[in-house]
């Protein structure tokens, strides 16, 4: 895996799958690393080269001191694509993943074929929430958030059927570097990308979760209204959909990104 120096940030990157296929770039959670995807790596490898990379801040990528931005994080992707001398990919980022996902839409349109944004947000009216995990962290560390956030996650019947799979997500999000966290969390905070999404001219399709209360599914309509043309799918699952229903996902991210 190479790490791919953004600004003076080394960034963990991972690239795997087809060769001269499409390329698509996925993008994590908050809290996750490019091990996350690991319940689509097989069928998407089979009709895409894949990147993936550890978000600054995340798993084996550098902590630099915040603030971060989302402007800074979408210019970490677009090193990540000239340092690989790649001109375009097609985009699918998750929760955080889907917020880069917008800014580099509206800002780097030449960039992008397709794009997904799945269970995310444009917009946070109130932002309490982040301003109270920002105090617990510092406080506690991740661990004092953990379970709640986890809950948020994956639905109390897929953390029931699943605990191994939960125990793992859970593991991956106790073991992300405090001050990279924080620096997100800050980002998050103050979040509001509504005027960016009218510029997306890419042929985009939004993700929702029916269970997912972090970015429920009025968050992905408000997105789905203010991208032209946009389509919606909505999944039976909480916040980290590709996680808890990897078939469902994984269909229709294959299925939007391959159909003419």
């Amino acid at each position: 895996m190479p790490m791919i120096d953004a600004d003076g940030c080394l960034i963990n990157v991972s690239v795997e799958g087809r060769d001269g296929g499409p390329t698509l770039m996925l993008s994590n959670s908050l809290g996750c690393t490019l091990q996350m995807w690991e319940p689509q790596i097989k069928a998407l490898t089979q009709v895409f080269r894949v990147i993936r990379y550890d978000r600054r801040g995340h798993g084996k990528s550098n902590v630099p001191p915040g603030p971060y931005s989302m402007e800074r994080f979408g210019r970490d992707v677009l090193a990540i694509l000239d340092d690989l001398n790649i001109e375009k990919v097609h985009w699918c980022g998750l929760s955080m993943g889907g917020m880069v996902g917008q800014w580099l839409g509206a800002n780097a349109p030449e960039r992008f074929g397709k794009i997904i944004l799945a269970n995310t947000s444009c917009y946070y009216p109130d932002p309490t929430n982040w301003h109270n995990r920002i105090k617990a962290v510092k406080e506690g560390g991740i661990a004092a958030v953990a379970d709640a956030v986890i809950a948020g996650w994956l639905t109390a019947d897929f953390r029931e059927r699943e605990p191994e799979i939960t125990a793992k997500l859970k593991a991956m999000l106790l073991a992300s570097p405090v001050e990279g966290y924080l620096a997100c969390c800050e980002a998050l905070s103050t979040l509001d990308q509504r005027e960016l999404l009218p510029r997306i001219k890419s042929p985009t399709l939004v993700i929702a979760g029916r269970h997912d209360m972090a970015t429920p599914i009025s968050a992905g309509e408000l997105i789905r209204s203010k991208i032209p043309g946009a389509s919606m799918t909505i999944i039976d699952a909480a916040h980290i959909s590709n996680v808890e229903q990897p078939h469902a996902f994984t269909d229709a991210v294959v299925g939007f990104l391959t159909q003419r």
